[in-house]
C-alpha cells in the first residue's frame, strides 16, 4: 500500500525531505502522498520515514492503493532504475 496523509496534518515540512521517493508534495490544504511514487520506503529503510518523524501521526497506510512487499519493491527499483532482486 502507499501511505496517506489526513487532514490532522499540520503543515510542518518534516516529512517532505525525508521521503526516498520525493512522493510527499504540498498539495492544496495539506501535505499529500503520490501512490504512483510512495514504496512505504521498502528497499531504503525498514520503516516508512515520514510515519517516524510526523509530530501528529497523521500518515497511515491507504486502503485504497493496496500492494504487496514485492510490488513495492518492483516500483522502487522501477522509480530508481535498478533490477528487482
Amino acid at each position: 500500500m502507499s501511505l496517506k496523509i489526513t487532514d490532522q496534518c499540520v503543515n510542518c515540512d518534516v516529512c517532505e525531505p525525508v521521503c526516498p521517493n520525493k512522493a510527499i508534495s504540498l498539495g492544496v490544504e495539506y501535505y499529500e502522498i503520490a501512490p504512483d511514487l510512495c514504496t512505504e520506503c521498502v528497499g531504503h529503510y525498514d520503516e516508512p520515514q515520514c510515519v517516524i518523524v510526523c509530530p501528529v501521526e497523521c500518515i497511515f497506510t491507504d486502503p485504497v492503493n493496496v500492494e504487496s512487499r514485492e510490488q513495492l519493491l518492483a516500483k522502487k527499483a522501477s522509480l530508481t532504475r535498478e533490477d528487482v532482486p
